[in-house]
């Protein structure tokens, strides 16, 4: 996995900053005024610092923007970050304000005085995925990453191990979708998740043979014209009570589509290394419930495929049979998630038998044209249980946005020669797929489905990273499982 910056928590101790090297950062509100640290940073560079804060410059900055003092005179620092923050900040405004400390961080030591800041944890939280840089694939040596030194009125009130695990959850599942088909097959793929195994998570694979005698005749179908074997991977967090039922969390991963038969357009189609980013997610939620040791009872089960152009390809007109048993046309071979989804929702209901059941896929262009790349359509059977995940995607600052269902919109995938198709009309066309993925949800399991297709790799960089894999919805899943399973 991607290094993140190590880091300490500490307790003020102003007589060290004249000596810190590297890089110190002052937290400074709205107003200007500055705190008992930053008041020795002041007198230190002679004065710089308040200069800076009553200047023009500090006024212009939005809450979270930083701005650099290079070289400060009576400092051995290179430089002092001055970080604009509201001691009321939010949540998601102080994970902005620590992204623009670990992106601006080199590799020397980083010391953060935040003094009495209320949202320490996500300042911190914040620094560590700005740090994050996907280099696995270049020829450069990773870079040593910093030494953060985060110094606080009350440094116990931190809980820097949550702090960690959740930093790495979305880094794992960044590393996933940042990486190229030809390194992140379907196979290693599954070794990755099968390296998670331990400490209470079991992870059971599901070959080709396995996943026949399921009927899985519709994730199967997809696979068929790749070299590459398709898989279901199961994981399992059990770390509440015996008696209770899991919330299922299934993931589309398919690890590189072309379209298949109905092939895609060249241009950006290199970016659909990413669509096995709802598989991504899963994957790293289930790291961050371990690494917390979660008292939640969790199973996350990810869809293995690549869907492939090929002699032995499945062909639009195909009609296949679904584990649940009901057949499904295929019209449109790029229309493969759902068809991928389908059999792995069926099976994780029939096995598990889930208390709740979430499915993430970047499912649909439409979602993109609605939507953008600020919020995920968020689709549920159930207004409390949506109510619940908008709330947690909300307090993790994660853009998710409820859309419709209907029976007008299902009623587009009614087939001649089967018991549905596996595409509408080009209206509606996230709602029609959300429509398709509800026919495979059983009577009674709340259901929420995640179309990511443009939050899992926005077109700009995202606000706590650099640009590519976003890692969006570990975090507000994460919140889901601590705020509904956990006693």
């Amino acid at each position: 996995m991607t290094d993140l910056p190590r880091f300490t928590l500490k307790e003020t101790d102003i007589e060290a900053i004249a000596g810190a090297e590297g890089r110190v950062v002052v937290l400074v509100p709205e107003g200007g005024q500055l705190d008992v640290a930053g008041r020795r940073v002041n007198r230190l560079c002679k004065g710089a610092l308040k200069r800076f804060v009553e200047s023009e410059a500090f006024g212009k900055l939005e809450e979270g923007e930083a701005k650099d003092l290079a070289w400060p005179a009576g400092m051995a620092a290179e430089a002092v970050q001055v970080v604009r923050l509201s001691r009321r900040a939010s949540v998601e405004e102080a994970r902005r304000a620590g992204a623009a400390i670990g992106k601006a961080a080199g590799e020397g030591p980083v010391l953060v005085l935040a003094g009495a800041a209320r949202r320490a944890d996500a300042l911190l939280l914040g620094a560590l995925l700005g740090a994050y840089d996907y280099v696995e694939m270049t020829s450069k040596a990773p870079k040593p990453q910093p030494e953060i030194t985060m110094m606080l009125g009350k440094p116990e009130e931190v809980d820097g191990a949550t702090v960690q695990a959740m930093a790495e959850g979305v880094a794992f599942t960044r590393d996933l979708v940042n990486a190229p088909a030809n390194v992140l097959t379907t196979t290693s793929f599954a070794d990755r998740l099968k390296a998670l195994e331990g400490d209470g998570l079991t992870v059971e694979v599901l070959e080709e043979a396995e996943l026949e005698k399921l009927g899985m005749g519709c994730l199967l179908g997809v696979g068929i014209g790749s070299e590459s074997p398709s898989k279901v991977v199961v994981m399992s967090w059990m770390g509440g009570k015996t008696d209770e039922a899991p919330l299922a969390l299934v993931g589309k991963g398919v690890v590189f589509d072309t379209g298949g038969i109905s092939l895609k357009p060249a241009a950006g189609m290199e970016d659909m290394t990413m669509d096995m980013g709802g598989a991504g997610v899963v994957s790293g939620v289930m790291q961050l419930l371990k690494a917390r040791k979660a008292k939640a009872n969790v199973v996350g089960l990810v869809g293995l495929v690549e869907n492939m152009p090929d002699g032995r390809a499945q062909r639009p007109g195909d009609i296949v049979k679904s584990m649940k048993g009901d057949t499904v046309e295929v019209i449109n071979t790029d229309a493969e998630g759902r068809l991928v989804l389908a059999d792995v929702m069926w099976y994780a209901q029939e096995r598990f038998k889930p208390a709740a059941m979430v499915d993430l896929a970047t499912l649909t262009g439409a979602i993109i044209v609605a939507l953008g790349h600020e919020n995920a359509g968020v689709f549920s059977n159930d207004d409390k249980f949506a109510g619940a995940f908008l709330k947690a995607a909300e307090a993790e600052g994660e853009g998710a946005w409820r859309m419709p269902l209907g029976k007008a919109y299902a009623k587009q995938l009614k087939s001649r020669k089967a018991d549905v198709k596996n595409v509408g009309t080009r209206w509606g066309g996230a709602i029609t797929a959300a429509e398709f993925l509800r026919r495979f949800v059983q009577d009674g399991t709340p259901w929420i489905h995640l179309d990511i297709a443009g939050v899992a790799q926005p077109a700009d960089a995202p606000a706590l990273g650099p640009k590519g894999a976003s890692g969006w919805g570990v975090l507000a899943l994460n919140r889901l499982v601590a705020d509904g399973y956990e006693g």
